[in-house]
């Protein structure tokens, strides 16, 4: 299988290139030139293996120049019981709200408590083995911009793999404090984390201008470096999370909660795009699928998207409780565009060309059609965002964070605006410990002006949950980094923190 760049087809790279690389030299995103087909007698394949072994063979269809050793290497030491709590990393909790089952998707069951642990506790290994295929003897520079959820991920994935160094930019006020701690206070020896003066689309156009900037990567090259990315625009972090939305199907079926073959709805909280965008190209390979679902906080520029067919990030940025999501341009969307146009990339990277020069861009008419008859978005404010995780915890005792709310309250939406009643997978994407302030407002009324961990603490007293060992551990740790910088000036942090002049 090969891959190549949504703004240039003629930009035609391996699956190792495309993970070591991560973007492509002419900013676009890797893409596999071909989907493999996933027939009913497949999925039942699926059905007695266990989530490794569903892994395996997803990666073996996608990773052609991987040998099988490799993979089954890779998916080992990636998915253990010791960083997941279980054989199963992402088990289903059948819940209901408002008389609708709620099948609820837990994928923060890893060691940084949120769903990008699926991919980022393989991502180091896909990317060392890919580097000494492609470019044996180079240190991998990975740049992270992150909203919350990545950076700390990738922090853990990455800590003390030979041969990477790793930089994390996240916006100075747009993350939870939990998250910020869990940034602040990482061990690594080959790491750094700092904030910017700006939100997330700030620091994510930061890191895309530095990876596109040839002299930058000159003077990396000349140092026996070169850079990747750990963001869901490496095809490497995309990629494991077409994973948990097979392996969920599954679940369904040997669970008797539905028929091999039968429909499912699937609903997600959508920021970047990527965790519902893997939804979609595991059903484009086969899985059964009625709707997607894209679940957006007030910084609802993907539900009007979908409504209109304009994307239009010229509008307020709001920072909500649900911070991983404050978003307002969100870059897998690329690849969707991509492959509703039947793989045009010219008329692909126009619309990328007029998102950076205008703010704005609207699809044909017949990328639009596509799109309302596979897509729904709606969205939801603070408010109903805590009037969900209240009503949820009140009804089924059950606990969920800022971003599940946000992707419970719009499936409540659709639910009683089209009466659709498929069986539905709901992704949930974090710990509520991870956002315990508003959550503890949530059920409690207040938090009484607790510190970070004090709420923790008062959370657990009240909802008689589980506190995740991950979070607990990191109570005394002192914070290492508190760097600030501005945006403009990332490019100077990244070469002087690398020793490179």
């Amino acid at each position: 299988m090969l891959y190549n760049s949504t703004e240039n087809k003629n930009e035609v790279v391996s699956a190792s290139q495309a993970i070591a690389q991560g973007i492509s030299k002419d900013g676009g995103l890797f893409v596999p030139q071909k989907l493999p087909s996933y027939d009913t007698d497949t999925l039942k394949s699926f059905l007695g293996l266990n989530y490794k072994g569903i892994a395996k063979k997803v990666f073996k269809d996608f990773l052609t120049d991987f040998t099988e050793e490799e993979i089954d290497d890779c998916v080992n030491k990636a998915y253990t019981a010791a960083k997941f709590e279980s054989d199963n990393p992402a088990p289903i909790s059948y819940k209901k709200y408002n008389g609708n089952d709620a099948n609820i998707l837990e994928l923060w069951h890893g060691p940084t408590c949120a769903f990008k642990d699926m991919a980022l506790q393989i991502l180091p290994h896909l990317l060392t083995k890919s580097l000494k295929k492609t470019n044996d003897g180079k240190d991998a520079v990975i740049l992270v911009a992150t909203s919350g959820d990545t950076g700390k991920a990738a922090l853990e994935g990455f800590k003390d793999v030979d041969h990477t160094k790793i930089i994390v930019f996240y916006p100075v006020d747009g993350v939870s404090p939990m998250q910020k701690h869990q940034m602040t206070t990482q061990d690594g020896s080959n790491l750094c984390v700092c904030a910017i003066e700006g939100n997330f689309d700030d620091a994510q156009t930061g890191v895309k201008k530095i990876f596109t900037t040839e002299e930058i990567s000159e003077k990396l090259s000349n140092n026996n470096m070169m850079f990747s990315s750990a963001n869901s625009i490496n095809w490497g972090r995309l990629l494991p999370q077409i994973v948990y939305y097979i392996s969920s199907y599954c679940t369904l079926v040997n669970d008797n909660k539905i028929k091999l073959g039968d429909k499912i709805n699937v609903v997600v909280p959508t920021g970047n795009f990527g965790n519902i965008l893997a939804s979609y190209y595991a059903y484009c390979m086969g899985l059964p699928v009625n709707k997607f679902i894209c679940a957006s906080n007030s910084n609802n520029v993907l539900t009007d998207f979908i409504n209109t067919g304009v994307y239009d990030k010229n509008r307020n940025f709001f920072t909500t409780i649900s911070p991983s999501m404050d978003i307002l341009v969100s870059s897998n969307l690329e690849r969707l565009l991509y492959k509703l146009s039947g793989d045009n990339d010219v008329v692909t990277k126009d619309w990328m060309t007029k998102l950076k020069t205008e703010g704005k861009y609207e699809v044909t008419n017949e990328v639009k059609e596509k799109i309302k008859s596979s897509f729904y978005g709606g969205y939801c404010d603070d408010n109903e965002t805590k009037s969900t995780i209240a009503k949820m915890f009140k009804d089924e005792k059950y606990l969920c964070d800022t971003h599940t709310a946000v992707a419970v309250s719009v499936y409540n939406k659709y639910v009683e605006e089209t009466g659709d009643k498929t069986p539905t997978v709901i992704a949930s994407t974090a710990s509520p410990y991870k956002f315990s302030k508003s959550v503890l407002e949530a059920v409690n009324g207040s938090c009484d002006d607790l510190s970070e961990f004090d709420m923790v603490d008062k959370l657990n007293e009240i909802t008689g949950t589980a506190i995740p060992k991950p979070l607990l551990s990191l109570k005394d740790k002192k914070s290492r980094f508190g760097d600030v910088v501005k945006s403009e000036n990332m490019p100077e942090y990244v070469l002087k923190t690398l020793g490179v002049k």
